[in-house]
């Protein structure tokens, strides 16, 4: 459903155009040092405003109603929220006949039976990664002294991200990208296998993220054009630490010591400026759709600070539990 974990537990909310989107974190340990101040940075690094993002800008203050005193977390629920102001919805209208391909707006409408708020699409949009982002800041806190860092290595396929996403704007098209996510000085013994891999939470949590359409780790894909000569992880120390790290630091879902290692494969947002023959649903025969509205061209600009909130926040609770 909208909730995650088992001791660090998030519950997400909202919609695109309603009051707010939020997120309710329980289970998280008191005394740790919040401030709203934490947030900027990753807030920030999720912002749109870069060349090929969506031009909606809101203010994305938190407001933190419930679980921090005298800047520091009590114990309780926390609940921190942020409230939607820059909306124009009324380009969505069309979409409730001529559903968008790509988007959930013709799943969302058949599940919930027509009565999904689908304005901004609803809760189905990335803008509910806002409250991943913010569970995220705390549980960076408390996996230290793990870091997390993820980055975007390329876009369409092209290390030159700049250059690949002007072309695509230049011709009313959107464009993917390959995220690579790292996480450092994690011990020995993280996962619970068989269904609680480490593997298995962070691409469970990876995959809620909008547009998530592949997740690798270590060497991955290419793990099966190899030999077992090549892919194992030789180890040089008592501590486990291996020359190589094909596995991505995780061996029988356990992590091993070594840096965990992903990498995810982004779809090109679905909503683009070039006309589209598709479905008309109210006319029952296929019709041009023309998207309108504000959209990304490349949402993948804006993923890498949500990959590294999400597996912060499989490790906390990985942690939380060992």
């Amino acid at each position: 459903m909208n909730s995650f974990g088992r001791i660090f537990r998030i519950s997400i909310y909202g919609e695109s155009h309603g009051d707010c989107v939020a997120v309710l974190i329980d289970g998280c340990p008191s005394g740790i040092p919040i401030k709203t101040d934490d947030f900027k940075k990753d807030l920030l690094r999720r912002k749109p405003g870069a060349v090929g993002t969506t031009p909606r800008i809101e203010n994305d203050i938190p407001i933190i109603d419930s679980g921090v005193f005298n800047d520091k977390t009590t114990g309780a629920p926390i609940n921190i929220r942020f409230e939607n102001k820059n909306i124009q919805s009324k380009e969505y209208n069309t979409y409730t006949e001529i559903h968008r391909p790509g988007h959930a707006d013709f799943t969302s409408k058949i599940k919930y039976k027509g009565l999904n708020d689908f304005r901004g699409s609803g809760h189905f949009s990335g803008r509910l990664t806002l409250g991943l982002v913010a569970a995220g800041v705390i549980a960076k806190k408390i996996i230290e002294p793990i870091k997390v860092q993820a980055k975007l290595i390329s876009v369409g396929g092209n290390s030159d991200i700049v250059t690949a996403v002007n072309s695509a704007l230049q011709k009313g098209d959107s464009i993917g990208g390959l995220i690579e996510c790292s996480a450092k000085n994690v011990p020995v013994g993280y996962g619970e296998p068989f269904f609680d891999s480490v593997e298995s939470m962070i691409g469970h949590l990876v995959f809620s993220i909008p547009a998530i359409k592949g997740i690798e780790f270590g060497s991955g894909f290419k793990a099966a054009e190899m030999k077992g000569s090549e892919h194992n992880d030789m180890f040089i120390n008592k501590a486990g630490k291996t020359r190589t790290n094909n596995a991505g630091g995780i061996n029988g879902g356990i992590s091993n010591g070594n840096n965990i290692v992903f990498r995810v494969a982004v779809k090109p947002p679905s909503s683009i400026g070039i006309a589209q023959k598709t479905f008309n649903f109210k006319k029952n025969k296929m019709d041009i759709l023309e998207v309108k509205g504000r959209h990304d061209a490349c949402i993948a600009l804006r993923i890498p600070v949500i990959v590294e909130a999400v597996t912060a926040i499989a490790l906390a609770d990985f942690k939380l539990l060992h």
